[in-house]
């Protein structure tokens, strides 16, 4: 059996893992590319492999504000797990990269004959709302240079990389500030060697000093992503 690098597939037991590999399609999103809309019916649901994903409250139809981030330590498409049909959120891809695509009906099949897999997608599921609950109160008390901080973290640990690529505009709708804002914060942030930016290239070039600069809520952030199942590659 090949490797699998999204952590919640990786955690579950061989056989579990075996059962439920036929119906995972393999797949490459593009950046930009939306997968689900709020309102919309769920169709699918996606195990990031190298891809990184926006979790996206939208209001009034054209403001939008990401409430979490979803790599290869997540799936998306949570609503399914707990039941619901309808997506809350919009899910937009900022990292290009590899997935394995699950259908609705394939997966609540799976999660009815493998209680491994319905324990280990309601753990997450709960870390995810953990995260959204702590996002919106970050975005609302929290000065904008700790918020950045603890997002380029937060994308740091999803991809695994301190390299990434990101735009100062997708930032700003990001985080829900304005782009000046991010320059600002960015430009701090370059002046004591936390980061370099260029061109929308990010390498993080002090990772304790950023933590440093970091609002509280990466520390709980950091803790709930250890709290989640342990990652056990099959061989």
């Amino acid at each position: 059996m090949l490797p699998i690098s999204n952590k919640l597939l990786a955690a579950l037991p061989r056989a579990t893992l075996r059962d439920i590999l036929p119906a995972l399609d393999p797949i490459t999103l593009a950046l930009g590319e939306v997968l689900h809309e709020p309102g919309r019916p769920l169709r699918h649901v996606y195990f990031p492999l190298t891809c990184l994903v926006s979790l996206i409250v939208v209001v009034e139809d054209h403001l939008a504000l990401e409430v979490a981030l979803v790599g290869r330590e997540g799936v998306v498409g949570v609503s399914l797990v707990l039941g619901a049909d309808l997506s809350p959120v919009r899910a937009v891809v900022q990292g290009a990269g590899s997935a394995l695509r699950v259908t609705k009906a394939a997966l609540r099949t799976a999660l009815q004959g493998h209680a491994p897999l319905q324990n280990v997608l309601q753990r997450y599921a709960n870390t995810l709302i953990a995260e959204i609950a702590r996002t919106a109160g970050c975005n609302r008390y929290h000065l904008l240079e700790a918020r950045l901080a603890r997002w380029l973290l937060m994308t740091r640990d999803r991809v695994e990389s301190a390299d990434f690529m990101m735009t100062q505009e997708f930032l700003s709708t990001m985080l829900g500030v304005r782009r000046v804002g991010i320059s600002d914060a960015a430009s701090s942030f370059q002046r004591r060697h936390l980061i370099e930016y260029s061109r929308g290239h990010i390498t993080i070039l002090d990772h304790d000093g950023l933590e440093a600069a970091s609002c509280s809520c990466y520390a709980h952030d950091a803790a709930d992503a250890r709290a989640l199942p342990a990652w056990r590659p099959h061989g």
